[in-house]
């Protein structure tokens, strides 16, 4: 009887496993049973997997790739692993820290409220946040949202902050009573802390938490069911653990940090399956007016008249074979990323990874976007 029962127990067991593989199968497949409607992308496909694998065989633990042309999924892959220890693979729906890719998402938020009328970009931000300290200068929404505020950066180890904040107003105090690094509207420099100025903007001017605004007024409204903010308390299904590579060592856990600090400048998790379907959304109006579309892929000048090549919360600028295009990098504790738009062609792509040192360029990416546009032709 016993040995009767260790074979039935044997037995539903390994069945188990096979319904298990067979969903993981399922879902590492789901990307490649949409694009196999198109034999227009083949060569596309087999471009974009062989670059993934190349991304892989440099040391990348896990990544996922994904493309929309006109707002359709036409490939969708994870490759490597999302949790090396636990040997889980990466998904099209694994969670990445997308690092800097918060702000283009942060900038739609508050174009929303600029839409409402309840936000004026060229306000002082002490209309908002009065609390934020007079520089002696004019500060506006506009400048800060295109980094002309002078706001600094990150300094020493501020990178990997371990403490958690419980407002974004708390978050202010790192830095707010510094200095500018330049009189506003004179110099780009780019700021993950004028972001979190933002996002106190958008808390004063929607009478909403931040966190509660994005996921109300951005997220939930454009499907993005698998972005939300990394709270390192709460479980959250599907998010990859981070990893990096010390010099000449072998990859490690990349170590603890909070990112209750910088919310809406690099806090926030997402898969390259909701980067796209984000991007996409801003290809026409729809669900941003025309005219606001315009405004956030300009490029802001400073005040001689020097473009800069950043709009509001997006980079704006030309591919390496000339192509117009809308894109933004991310750079985060256990993550890198990248999430390009090509309006002419209405193609997105996004990469994601969750490895903090960067074994990607932006070309390999652009590179991967534009084989998809020969078979939207």
């Amino acid at each position: 009887m016993k040995t009767k029962n260790s074979l039935r127990c044997a037995t539903l067991w390994m069945t188990s496993f096979i319904m298990a593989l067979a969903g993981a199968v399922a879902v590492r497949g789901q990307g490649s049973a949409i694009v196999k409607q198109s034999h227009a992308y083949v060569e596309a496909r087999e471009n974009a997997d062989r670059q993934a694998k190349e991304w892989i065989a440099k040391g990348v633990p896990g990544l996922a790739v994904a493309v929309a042309v006109d707002g359709k999924l036409v490939y969708s892959e994870g490759f490597g692993y999302a949790d090396l220890e636990e040997r889980v693979p990466a998904w099209p729906t694994t969670k990445f820290r997308i690092g800097s890719i918060s702000k283009p998402l942060t900038a739609v938020g508050l174009m929303e409220l600029v839409e409402a009328g309840k936000v004026d970009l060229d306000a002082p931000v002490q209309k908002y946040v009065p609390s934020f300290p007079d520089k002696g200068a004019l500060i506006t929404v506009r400048m800060v949202a295109g980094h002309l505020g002078g706001i600094r950066h990150y300094q020493d180890d501020e990178f990997t902050i371990q403490k958690h904040y419980g407002t974004v107003l708390e978050g202010l105090k790192i830095f707010e009573d510094d200095p500018l690094v330049s009189p506003p509207g004179t110099k780009f420099n780019y700021s993950s802390y004028g972001y979190n100025l933002l996002s106190a903007v958008v808390e004063s001017a929607s009478g909403e938490n931040f966190l509660a605004y994005m996921q109300g007024h951005v997220f939930g409204p454009l499907g993005l069911v698998h972005t939300a903010a990394d709270q390192n308390t709460q479980i959250v299904e599907e998010r990859s653990r981070f990893y990096e590579i010390p010099k000449d060592g072998p990859v490690e856990n990349a170590p603890y940090v909070d990112n209750s600090y910088k919310w809406a400048g690099g806090g926030f998790l997402s898969t390259s399956e909701d980067l796209v379907r984000f991007g996409s959304a801003l290809l026409q109006p729809g669900f941003l007016k025309a005219d606001t579309l315009k405004v956030m892929f300009t490029s802001q000048k400073t005040n001689a008249g020097e473009e800069t090549g950043y709009g509001i919360g997006w980079g704006v600028g030309k591919s390496k074979s000339a192509k117009l295009m809308y894109e933004h990098a991310g750079g985060s504790v256990g993550g890198t990323s990248q999430l390009i738009i090509y309006p002419e062609t209405h193609v997105v792509v996004a990469l994601v990874t969750n490895l903090s040192e960067r074994k990607w360029t932006r070309e390999e990416v652009e590179a991967v976007a534009e084989k998809f546009e020969a078979g939207n032709r």
